[in-house]
């Protein structure tokens, strides 16, 4: 009876371990239309325009607000910095985030590098074209 259950044990091992022999590799390959690609484009440019929260880390000169901008940027924080010029001082301004906890969760990660940063909602200027 032993030697039967130790049969049996060893079988369902070597059973289990062939599972793993018979994995199955392969390479997906992604064909999509351009017409995708001026989607996503035209969707950014609209996502630009929407009421987001931003975080500015400056305000003053344009020099200073150069280089507070690439230092910004060497420290990797987040990918989107612009400098934003209303009169008459320059503004460094970071992120589009959707709602207010991103933003808070962000805002915590920047002070860590620029204690001045806060976060606001900006005003939209129309377009006129």
């Amino acid at each position: 009876m032993k030697n039967l259950i130790f049969t049996f044990q060893i079988l369902g091992v070597v059973l289990f371990s062939c599972f793993n022999a018979y994995a199955q590799n392969g390479n997906v390959e992604i064909i999509q239309s351009i017409d995708i690609e001026k989607v996503i484009e035209i969707k950014k440019e609209i996502n630009k325009n929407i009421l987001m929260l931003r975080i500015q880390i400056y305000n003053g000169n344009r020099e200073d607000a150069q280089t507070i901008k690439e230092k910004f940027e060497r420290h990797e924080i987040d990918s989107i910095v612009d400098i934003v010029y209303e009169t008459p001082n320059y503004k460094v301004w970071v992120g589009h985030y959707i709602n207010q906890l991103e933003a808070d969760r962000k805002l915590l990660e920047i002070r860590k590098y620029f204690s001045d940063a806060f976060i606001f909602r900006p005003v939209m200027k129309p377009v006129i074209e």
